[in-house]
């Protein structure tokens, strides 16, 4: 299979990882990447080896195939809508964008084109959430009938460099950490059909301690303590707290009760992890052996670049981050209108990864 020439727009924090990524594949090549920093394009291509290129150059390229929109949030529609009028695939970071309609008109601009659109996070396919998803699908706990997803600190402007964005429309612990947390339930439980949830904004104002912006003062226009059920399609109801106000907790990130034991899943946000499962009658938890071997951001382009030469479905798909982000949007909605909210945007359980795979193999 011959490998994919790609292109990454976007050069700040989460790049490296991307980039490093890219180089312990032989899938995909990474050309060039771009960004309206033009000095941070220059020091990521010197890091790393590649090109720094303008958007618009890369854009042009007509040996860049797929292009990996690294923008911050707010830019991740605008920026996909133009890789897509260049006539090249397109996979965003998370969230796919920062409101459903506009995430539903980037898929609808990408059919009739021919063209692929895909989303992080490709955490569910790493060792640890693909060994929960075999545990799950061979019935080790029996069928899901509940369970709890937790992710609660007191935020990013303490440790990240340019911390703003995450208070702002598109950002906060819903769009930035909830798709971690959706997906990989997705991933294990299928689609969610409703959500009944209750959203606040605790402080109005944030005050940046990182040494680049110590002292600065953060609008919050996002809310920032949201909690709610989760109910998926098969039956089981998963609680829900995503918070930028809880100061510390031992509640598990994620863990599923089933009919036959309980299993808990590493963090979502990881590539491994411990996974652990204590089935009914059993005297204690019981750590499950890896079944895959440990990959890194990026694995979700390389599975979309080899899906797309082997003509079969790429598993970080738009249509699976669509229906997460509108699962996350529901949050809101539901807390305004004080009810429930159906999902409309459905999807399919993405297909899990064979056994045995060395790093960075596909199929």
């Amino acid at each position: 299979m011959s490998n994919m020439t790609i292109g990454i727009i976007g050069c700040g924090n989460i790049a490296p990882a991307y980039l490093r990524g890219a180089q312990k594949s032989d899938v995909v090549r990474v050309k060039a990447c771009a960004d309206v920093l033009a000095e941070a394009a220059r020091a990521r291509a010197s890091e790393f080896g590649c090109e720094a290129m303008s958007v618009e150059q890369l854009l042009g390229d007509r040996e860049i195939e797929l292009v990996v929109n690294l923008t911050i949030p707010r830019a991740h529609f605008e920026i996909a809508m133009q890789i897509l009028g260049a006539g090249k695939h397109v996979y965003n970071e998370k969230p796919l964008s920062v409101t459903v309609e506009d995430g539903k008109r980037l898929l609808d601009a990408a059919a009739p084109r021919g063209l692929r659109v895909g989303c992080a996070p490709d955490t569910f396919l790493g060792a640890g959430m693909q060994t929960c998803r075999r545990v799950f699908d061979d019935g080790v706990i029996g069928t899901a009938i509940g369970g709890n997803m937790c992710m609660a600190w007191l935020g990013p402007e303490s440790w990240h460099p340019n911390p703003a964005f995450f208070y702002d429309v598109g950002g906060g612990p819903l769009l930035d950490m909830g798709p971690y947390y959706v997906t990989a339930l997705v991933n294990l439980l299928g689609p969610v059909q409703r959500v009944s949830a209750f959203t606040s904004r605790p402080r109005k104002e944030r005050v940046a301690t990182s040494e680049a912006r110590y002292g600065e003062k953060i609008p919050v226009r996002v809310d920032t303590h949201n909690t709610g059920l989760v109910e998926f399609a098969g039956g089981a109801s998963i609680t829900a707290t995503f918070s930028w106000d809880v100061a510390h907790t031992q509640m598990p990130r994620l863990v599923i009760f089933g009919s036959e034991g309980t299993l808990e899943m590493p963090d979502p946000n990881g590539f491994v992890g411990p996974v652990n499962i204590r089935r009914h009658g059993g005297e204690d938890w019981s750590e499950q052996p890896l079944l895959h071997a440990e990959n890194a951001r990026m694995f979700g382009v390389v599975d979309m670049a080899a899906a797309i030469r082997q003509g079969r479905p790429h598993r970080a798909s738009g249509e699976l981050a669509l229906h997460v982000l509108e699962v996350l949007e529901a949050f809101g909605r539901s807390s305004a209108a004080e009810k429930p909210v159906l999902i409309q945007n459905g999807c399919l359980r993405p297909a899990p990864l064979p056994i045995g795979l060395t790093a960075w193999a596909i199929d």
